[in-house]
């Protein structure tokens, strides 16, 4: 197999997360959108967990985790050095993605979901999700994204999250004390690259044409 080919389900933050990076190293991809619930035999042949995104390399080689994607694309292109010098934002990313993928992923779903955690309320998960982002508010404090003054690894590594937590109560969030991290939430939200990974396509079956990034 020539190209690679990309299991994705669109409004997935994980998903999204590594779709925007494919999108932005310029890989030549072949996007197959699926339903989460009803995934193809060819998605779970490639996925042990039975989840997206992953990615299929080749012949018994895949990606099934979204970091890993996302740190493969940087290493085949990076024209804006995402990574920064010397893989220097890569590396302070790890950190970031840890608490993200972990405590705050898990108050987002709560918080998201709060009729299926019915021990506490709704406001109770979302006061658990501001611990992170107001860390996030805080390092913005000196640059206009997390890192630097431009977009960097640990943008898109946690924006996906970040805008899925704005959606629950929008209202709530456009109010909330966090300006600069609103403002850069906006921001994010008007890029192209954005706009771009979050189009919809036609669900894959065995059979239909091929969708290429």
């Amino acid at each position: 197999m020539n190209t690679a080919v990309f299991y994705s389900f669109r409004r997935c933050p994980y998903c999204m997360r590594a779709h925007m990076t494919l999108k932005y190293s310029g890989q030549k991809i072949i996007l197959r959108e699926v339903v989460l619930n009803d995934l193809p035999a060819e998605a779970l042949a490639v996925s042990p967990h039975a989840t997206v995104p992953s990615l299929v390399l080749g012949e018994n080689k895949y990606l099934d985790e979204s970091w890993d994607i996302v740190k493969w694309a940087l290493q085949q292109h990076d024209p804006d050095n995402w990574a920064g010098q010397d893989n220097e934002y890569l590396q302070q990313t790890e950190m970031l993605v840890e608490t993200n993928d972990y405590s705050f992923k898990e108050d987002l779903d709560h918080y998201k979901y709060a009729e299926r955690y019915p021990q506490h309320p709704a406001e109770y998960y979302r006061k658990r999700g501001e611990e992170f982002l107001e860390e996030l508010n805080e390092m913005l404090e000196t640059n206009r994204f997390l890192l630097a003054d431009q977009i960097s690894v640990a943008d898109i590594a946690v924006f996906p999250f970040v805008r899925q937590f704005a959606m629950v109560d929008k209202q709530w969030f456009d109010q909330a004390p966090y300006p600069r991290l609103q403002h850069w939430l906006d921001t994010l939200l008007a890029t192209e690259l954005f706009q771009q990974a979050f189009s919809k396509h036609e669900i894959w079956k065995p059979g239909t044409e091929d969708i290429y990034l």
